[in-house]
């Protein structure tokens, strides 16, 4: 069975009562401040100032934890908008705010769907936002949203972990390396990409963003039926 379908044990009078909702809320709150190597039952329990084996009978496995900590994010993505173009921008948009609250979150999607009832409350509301696109395209187009803000969201992170790594946020790190490049351009070997590098407008990572999305939806609307 599980671990949506499994009934928790019953409440019974003791010092630290637990539940999931808290164990879960707990987890997340450790991944937040120290990412998922800050996470194991062991130390939630600790956390929580509680021996290891209370939480078996909330939660079986380390993995358990983890899809109910994702399904608990899934909550915050609710796509909303008047037609198919709004929800899918919805659903890239709060997808990537999640993944801002919750750094740790990129690592865990992209696999196979979550299946929990948060992230399927999610699904429910894309699909029934896409309205009368056809049904055989529904899921290839929101996969292709979904591929996109994975692939967008995951760049960030490591960048924000390559700052914090390095000490060297974007601005330092492309003043570090520009003398190389400068090098390297001037062997005429890369005249497009000098070009590109030098005179191309250079926009932040929320215009980045916005600008890839609206090519992949200006994309999907020349596909869809008039």
């Amino acid at each position: 069975m599980l671990v949506w379908e499994r009934p928790e044990p019953p409440n019974r009078p003791v010092p630290a009562p637990l539940s999931r909702e808290r164990i879960v809320a707990t987890a997340i709150r450790l991944a937040d401040a120290d990412g998922l190597e800050a996470v194991s039952l062991r130390k939630v329990a600790a956390a929580l100032e509680v021996g290891p084996m209370r939480l078996y009978g909330y939660i079986a496995t380390k993995d358990e934890l983890l899809d109910l900590m994702v399904d608990t994010v899934y909550a915050e993505i609710r796509p909303t908008g008047d037609d198919w173009r709004e929800v899918l921008r919805a659903m890239a948009e709060s997808t990537r705010a999640a993944v801002h609250r919750h750094e740790w979150f990129a690592d865990l999607i992209g696999g196979r769907p979550q299946l929990g009832p948060h992230a399927l409350a999610r699904g429910e509301a894309v699909v029934a936002g896409l309205g009368d696109v056809d049904i055989d395209v529904v899921m290839p187009v929101t996969n292709a949203v979904n591929a996109y803000v994975i692939g967008a969201v995951r760049r960030e992170i490591a960048e924000r972990r390559a700052e914090r790594a390095t000490g060297m946020n974007t601005r330092q790190w492309q003043s570090a390396f520009g003398p190389y490049l400068q090098r390297m351009f001037a062997t005429g070997r890369f005249p497009r990409l000098a070009t590109v590098i030098r005179d191309a407008a250079h926009v932040d990572a929320d215009r980045t963003f916005d600008m890839g999305l609206d090519f992949l939806l200006d994309g999907i609307a020349a596909r869809l039926p008039k």
